[in-house]
């Protein structure tokens, strides 16, 4: 087991909280999808497992040891990378710069680390002199992802790829994100195109209210006559 969260509550203010036992798994190698209505909790799920919200109640482990309470650079460290829905480069940094960035922690294996992530995305290693901020929505999102996989984390956490990207650059979202996986990267993805994400998922969890409502393989959520009515019929109909 990857990542477990079991029965956490989680909130931002005192009193008020997002999560309200939600539970999820993430086994090696699976690509795992996480959709429901605004306001759900879906990116506050992630951003407990990264050490961003106060856990109040339940066990958040990766591989097996408990993470709550843990600041960014140690959960990085223990393998965990996450790329934010926004402000997630550095645009006065070249792409190269932002790389190395991302791997401030173990700069020996810049090299290996580069060819990997070049490997996924080619067009990134051609343009390592280009500063960030002159790229458009969709290739700072590689940069992102790139950066964030650097340290060869155990589990990839990714808040909303395709959000605010055109149509063509949201389907090349999906695909970098399937190859990332294929790669043998544990992924747990956030997604309001919640059609295409269980399109391409391993398994899908359906958040609402805080609590995981349904789970169940990509195939079968999309299938769910429940799942269709309550959250397909409104969420990502431009996934189709």
């Amino acid at each position: 087991m990857v990542v477990e969260l079991k029965d956490v509550v989680a909130g931002y203010l005192p009193g008020v909280n997002i999560l309200n036992g939600a539970n999820l798994i993430a086994r090696k190698g699976e690509l795992i999808g996480i959709i429901g209505p605004n306001g759900a909790g879906k990116s506050t799920l992630l951003k407990a497992i990264f050490g961003m919200v106060k856990v109040r109640e339940g066990t958040i482990t990766v591989n097996g040891e408990s993470v709550i309470g843990l600041k960014s650079d140690k959960l990085v460290q223990r393998g965990v990378g996450f790329v934010p829905q926004t402000n997630n480069v550095f645009p006065s940094l070249t792409i190269e710069e932002n790389l190395q960035m991302g791997l401030f922690q173990a700069p020996k294996t810049y090299s290996e680390r580069l060819e990997f992530v070049t490997g996924i995305f080619a067009e990134l290693g051609k343009r390592l002199k280009q500063r960030a901020g002159s790229l458009s929505g969709g290739e700072r999102q590689m940069v992102a992802m790139s950066r964030a996989l650097m340290m060869d984390p155990a589990v990839l956490l990714l808040d909303e790829p395709s959000a605010g990207l055109s149509p063509v650059r949201q389907d090349d979202a999906f695909i970098r994100v399937s190859d990332i996986n294929k790669a043998g990267v544990t992924t747990i993805m956030v997604e309001q195109n919640a059609r295409r994400c269980l399109q391409i998922c391993d398994r899908g969890y359906v958040l609402d209210q805080g609590r995981d409502a349904y789970e169940g393989s990509g195939r079968d959520l999309l299938n769910d006559p429940k799942v269709i009515g309550l959250y397909l019929g409104t969420l990502g109909s431009d996934g189709v």
